[in-house]
């Protein structure tokens, strides 16, 4: 049976860029692989197909030949011939790297696996968060075997070179006509094993406790900020690098003020007396300063009254949000017979002018209601 041409097998043409083969190779790799197909002998098939003829693109020189002289340019041992995988081991590395476990996310060089990331949910209140400030925290993580110093060997010993990677941490494995490489599995791709292990942290070279960090929380910061510290996280394993911590803030709600960007709200109740005749109070902002609010004769319930960077902090910033005063009106309850006649009187005294919101919409209403019967 005839070989396919190569650049049919890959879906390009014959003057395709390396970046178009490469890009066409990941896609078919991709979708053919065998751990995606498994018992599958046509995708296998077609798996190794896609293989040979990047092995054969890829390649300058190879690629010149099977231009100018086809499949025959591989034939009889010639150039071509089994394909070397030396770099193929590399990009199906980078490809199936994280569907077969990591691959290369979070493993450094010389098989160095750094240590994970950890989450720590903070909650601050409204006014720590306006001024900002230093919390100290208790964490409990993985640290460095103080036993060991990290290496996971017993005091006294060190570790010793693999015998099956001989210190690569990656061995390889032959498959047919191409080779892969994969992570050892004696020393997990560190390049090392140890035989008399630390009786503390049992080889592992961390052992768990709790920390106390301090947190530097800066002005201004808003519900579900994010604060990194870098090399906070779980130690690596036998002296690899640590991960990092992250801390998770949310705001605790308030009792008086509600929060929206870097402009605060409060809803302030007035007597009925002062929303008519007027009159004053004064507010307690977040920096502790005391506000005067004056309340104009006639004040309607809902009106605001905006005072200018009494709000929030921006975020590494000078500015200010503003702080916004919404007026509730209160109406009188359990009246004594006094106050409930100087009320019906002052409603008898009432006229239009007195109420020319009410009056002007149940006229208004009388008059949508006569219009439709008409």
């Amino acid at each position: 049976m005839a070989k396919a041409d190569f650049y049919e097998t890959l879906g390009v043409s014959k003057g395709a860029s390396d970046k178009d083969l490469k890009s066409a190779f990941r896609k078919l790799a991709m979708k053919l692989h065998p751990d995606k197909n498994p018992d599958d002998a046509e995708s296998e098939r077609k798996f190794k197909e896609v293989n040979e003829a990047y092995e054969t693109l890829k390649d300058p020189q190879k690629r010149a030949a099977y231009d100018q002289f086809g499949h025959a340019a591989f034939e009889q041992g010639g150039p071509g011939g089994g394909g070397g995988a030396g770099g193929f081991s590399d990009i199906f590395e980078d490809i199936f790297g994280e569907m077969m476990g990591g691959g290369r996310s979070r493993r450094q060089s010389g098989g160095r696996e750094r240590g994970g990331d950890l989450r720590y949910n903070m909650e601050v209140t409204l006014e720590e968060a306006y001024a900002g400030k230093t919390a100290q925290i208790r964490v409990p993580s993985s640290v460095q075997c103080d036993e060991c110093s990290g290496s996971g060997a017993k005091s006294g010993s060190s570790p010793e070179t693999c015998g099956m990677c001989h210190g690569a941490g990656r061995v390889r494995a032959s498959q047919g006509f191409f080779s892969v490489e994969r992570t050892c599995p004696t020393c997990h791709g560190r390049g090392e094993t140890i035989k008399d292990p630390c009786s503390k942290c049992s080889g592992q070279g961390r052992v768990t406790e709790e920390r106390s960090l301090s947190v530097n929380i800066p002005a201004g910061i808003e519900d579900g900020t994010r604060i990194r510290l870098a090399g906070e996280g779980e130690a690596g394993m036998r002296g690899s690098p640590s991960g990092d911590l992250y801390i998770f803030l949310s705001i605790k709600p308030h009792q008086f003020f509600q929060r929206d960007g870097a402009d605060l709200y409060c809803n302030v109740p007035i007597s009925m007396t002062t929303a008519a005749l007027g009159g004053q109070f004064d507010v307690v902002t977040l920096d502790g300063a005391k506000t005067r609010v004056k309340v104009p004769e006639g004040t309607q319930a809902g009106r605001q009254f905006r005072l200018r960077s009494k709000g929030m902090g921006v975020l590494r910033s000078t500015q200010k949000g503003d702080l916004y005063i919404q007026i509730t009106t209160e109406t009188p309850q359990n009246l004594t017979k006094k106050q409930r006649e100087l009320l019906q009187e002052f409603e008898a005294l009432s006229s239009k002018e007195n109420n020319p919101e009410s009056s002007g919409f149940f006229s208004r209403m009388r008059h949508f209601f006569d219009t439709l019967s008409d």
